[in-house]
């Protein structure tokens, strides 16, 4: 595959309904650590927990190494592509094992990317992501009555916690594409570096 084939991502947040889900364009060429870093910024996460990604039977994440036998690959050095060469078209990301947020990812499309755009690209998503820490889908079941109800007994204390009204059908679009458009700069300039050191 070269490097301007794109995959077209479904990534939706597992056992939530009405769903929270993103849309994404990302280069095959990515490795599973970037797509870590595009789902958190997709769905508006901070990065702040462990994670890791499973394809079959297989897991990968940052193997540990006190713990060598856990059988992690280390998802820096496996590509979107080599995973989609072997037919898969589902992966499953959790992330934060506390709260254990599990998320299935969905290859869409595989196909040529338009020139001149830089990837990953948001395409278009649905509701905001849980609050980090909010504890899993109890929690955010019981914060989001809270949240809507003055009444409740826990509302003052979360929307302090929260930091202010928590809006679910909000994903913040702007700051969504602008965190995708950050990893694509970052990525464009990685590739124009290589580039010129292969040319020297």
């Amino acid at each position: 595959m070269s490097a301007d084939t794109i995959a077209r991502l479904h990534i939706v947040l597992d056992d939530i309904e009405p769903a929270i889900w993103r849309r994404i364009d990302v280069p095959v060429t990515a490795s599973l650590k970037m797509l870590h870093d595009i789902v958190q910024a997709a769905m508006g996460w901070e990065n702040c927990h462990l994670w890791h990604f499973e394809a079959g039977d297989r897991r990968y994440g940052i193997p540990d190494p006190m713990w060598p036998e856990s059988g992690m690959a280390a998802a820096r050095n496996v590509k979107l592509a080599t995973l989609i060469d072997r037919g898969v078209r589902e992966l499953v990301y959790t992330y934060d094992m506390g709260d254990d947020w599990r998320h299935t990812i969905t290859v869409e499309t595989v196909g040529a990317g338009e020139p001149d755009v830089k990837y990953p690209r948001f395409i278009e998503g649905e509701r905001r992501c849980p609050p980090e820490d909010v504890g899993g889908l109890p929690g955010f079941e019981m914060f989001l009555d809270a949240m809507a109800d003055p009444n409740h007994e826990e509302h003052d204390h979360l929307h302090e916690w929260y930091g202010g009204p928590y809006n679910a059908d909000d994903i913040d679009e702007r700051f969504t594409r602008r965190a995708i458009a950050a990893i694509a700069i970052r990525r464009h300039a990685g590739k124009l570096a290589y580039q010129k050191s292969r040319a020297q």
